[in-house]
């Protein structure tokens, strides 16, 4: 084992997420925050499904990581807060087999590992992900991610609640969210001020195995990322195809963005102690603005009128699920 000691990280007081937000991320957020009543229905809608609930629920079937449970989990997490000048929120450890991470809730957001990701993940690594997850609560999307989760794993297949004037927003709500996993993805970068570490966290998401963590080939994987961008043609379709009803991009293409924030991106400025503080981010661009309206025109058809949407689909998602449970067919 080599005795050599890591060095200390770069901090960043006062970082605004804006240093490392995706512009589609951040024209969609401001679009998201313009519509009147939008914020009113998600957190209506989270209400009726319960956060709180949630929060229950990981508290009863997942450890709460601290000083003396996990130790060294909550030390990394603190260590990434430093680095990003944020305060530590929650984490949780859930025995699940799929690697993955997220973060959770509205109010008081908290963080959840999967318990298959921390086995298959190097300590850089899970800086990695703690670092993503940390920015997703810095810049504010799990309002946002948790209502498009909704839509996605709850309301719509339970009952066709949300209908076919809503599936623009959807769409739209995904790609944002894509855009915003790549937004993570730096912060995570920055966090853990290790391209290795973070190209090998998307290679464990991406196909890793127990037993065989340290044999992931960056320098492959990066070369598959370029090979897949490089397609064109009908592949160009297939691939529009099948990344439009996903959450993530997929990890090559997290791969090779990653790439661009390093060589072409201001992530050694940000290094170098150049970076935007809080309070003192730069307003939207014309051209960020003009995809702002372009979402907003498009959004506010549902969300115009917040009680009255909510209130309607509710009843109509609670009155189809009476009908089934008292026997009755599907509407149709």
């Amino acid at each position: 084992m080599s005795s050599e000691v890591a060095p200390v990280p770069i901090h960043f007081p006062r970082i605004s997420p804006a240093s490392w937000e995706h512009p589609t991320d951040r024209a969609t957020l401001a679009a998201l925050r313009t519509i009147p009543g939008f914020d009113t229905v998600i957190r209506k809608v989270v209400g009726m499904f319960g956060e709180r609930n949630i929060r229950i629920n990981y508290q009863a079937q997942a450890l709460r990581v601290g000083p003396s449970q996990y130790p060294d989990l909550h030390r990394q997490l603190e260590d990434v807060c430093a680095v990003l000048d944020t305060d530590v929120p929650p984490l949780f450890v859930s025995q699940t087999p799929l690697a993955n991470a997220g973060a959770v809730g509205v109010d008081r957001p908290f963080i959840v590992l999967n318990s298959s990701l921390v086995e298959l993940s190097s300590a850089d690594q899970l800086r990695f992900v703690l670092g993503h997850e940390v920015a997703h609560i810095m810049s504010e999307h799990v309002l946002y991610r948790t209502m498009l989760f909704l839509l996605l794993d709850v309301v719509r297949p339970a009952s066709g609640l949300v209908g076919p004037a809503a599936w623009p927003v959807t769409l739209a709500l995904l790609e944002w969210h894509r855009k915003a996993e790549i937004s993570c993805d730096r912060a995570g970068l920055l966090a853990v001020q290790d391209p290795a570490a973070a190209y090998g966290s998307l290679g464990v998401m991406a196909g890793g195995i127990r037993g065989r963590e340290g044999e992931i080939d960056v320098e492959a994987l990066k070369a598959q990322a370029a090979e897949y961008l490089d397609r064109n043609g009908l592949d160009g379709f297939y691939k529009f195809m099948s990344t439009a009803g996903r959450t993530h991009p997929f990890p090559v293409i997290r791969v090779a963005e990653l790439t661009t924030f390093m060589e072409d991106g201001p992530y050694r400025a940000i290094l170098g102690g150049t970076y935007v503080r809080r309070g003192e981010e730069p307003p939207l661009s014309a051209d960020l603005s003009a995809a702002r309206k372009g979402f907003s025109d498009s959004a506010q058809k549902v969300f115009t009128n917040a009680d009255e949407y909510v209130n309607k689909t509710l009843v109509g998602w609670a009155t189809n699920l009476r009908r089934r449970g008292d026997g009755g067919t599907e509407g149709q």
